[in-house]
């Protein structure tokens, strides 16, 4: 499926900024199940400087810089990529048990029988586990905004059930997550912790990303969280609304093997073609889409206009 993703962003202050500094991770990604085309910028004011990296985790990171006085700030990307279809699960990634993927991560009992099971397995069903990715067990570490705890433990202990495959563990806590918890933009922001989300049972797609990826770490399996965007298709006799589709975010879970799955709870479902990734890590604050610094402005006011288009 190929898509072109329009992102605009518009900050508007309330005195002058002097001067300001950003990074952008608004360029989605390239790996075997994602290829991007196309990618471009349009910033108002034009920068004084500008240039393109790779982050520790393989995410394009733009760069740039603003050194005149302005009070409104637009950064635009366009960006034309294909998504191809997640290949299905071999049958590893569906018999292999949240015990031995945890022993093989924390150097267990079940290390090698994993290890003995995952050489049978394909470069290619490998290679979304190993290719560009820093080790798996990085992900298994508390991150600013998910820390392990006794609390998210007990909420997805129901889930982890004696010698039960990962994949029905993972399948079961985001089918709970998508029960229990209610979507709500206006209950959570960016800051908010993870047990009020775990009391107040409210929360938007960054905030059930981030409580699974607790879960899962708090029982030692590693989870990353990504970013991106999600097709959305207008109300059969509606028309589409440019510019009404909006960021989202989902997790994976890393199998021996086979490589990261990926999991959507905020929609109940497994990521197929209309998921388009931006970047990854170990939380929201390793991909931020833009953030920066600015000298003066006083008070801002954000908007942001997101438009996914299916090409073909």
């Amino acid at each position: 499926m190929k898509y072109r993703i329009t992102h605009s962003t518009l900050y508007k202050y309330s005195q002058l900024v002097g001067l300001c500094q950003n990074e952008a991770r608004l360029q989605p990604r390239d790996f075997w199940r994602q290829q991007c085309q196309s990618s471009r910028f349009d910033i108002s004011p034009e920068p004084n400087d500008f240039h393109e990296r790779r982050d520790f985790f393989g995410n394009r990171v733009a760069y740039f810089a603003i050194q005149q006085a302005h009070q409104r700030l637009v950064v635009t990307a366009v960006s034309e990529v294909t998504v191809f279809p997640r290949q299905s699960r071999d049958d590893l990634a569906n018999l292999i048990t949240w015990e031995q993927v945890r022993d093989q991560l924390q150097g267990g009992p079940g290390q090698s029988q994993v290890q003995s099971q995952s050489q049978s397995q394909s470069q290619s069903q490998q290679q979304d586990g190993y290719d560009e990715l820093p080790d798996a067990k990085l992900f298994l570490l508390d991150s600013p905004m998910v820390v392990a705890s006794d609390e998210l433990a007990n909420y997805a202990h129901s889930s982890f059930s004696p010698n039960r495959p990962l994949v029905q563990v993972v399948t079961d806590l985001m089918q709970r997550i998508h029960v229990d918890f209610t979507y709500d933009p206006s209950s959570t922001t960016i800051a908010t912790p993870l047990s009020d989300v775990l009391q107040f049972r409210r929360g938007v797609c960054q905030d059930f990303a981030h409580l699974a990826i607790g879960c899962l770490r708090s029982f030692g399996i590693a989870a990353r969280y990504v970013s991106g965007y999600v097709e959305t298709l207008p109300v059969p006799g509606k028309q589409r609304l440019v510019g009404a589709d909006a960021s989202h975010a989902w997790f994976a879970v890393y199998v021996p093997g086979t490589g990261w799955l990926e999991f959507d709870p905020t929609n109940n479902a497994v990521p197929f073609d209309q998921h388009i990734t931006l970047a990854w890590g170990r939380d929201y604050t390793d991909v931020t889409p833009l953030k920066g610094i600015a000298f003066g402005g006083g008070q801002h006011t954000l908007s942001v206009s997101v438009d996914v288009l299916r090409l073909e």
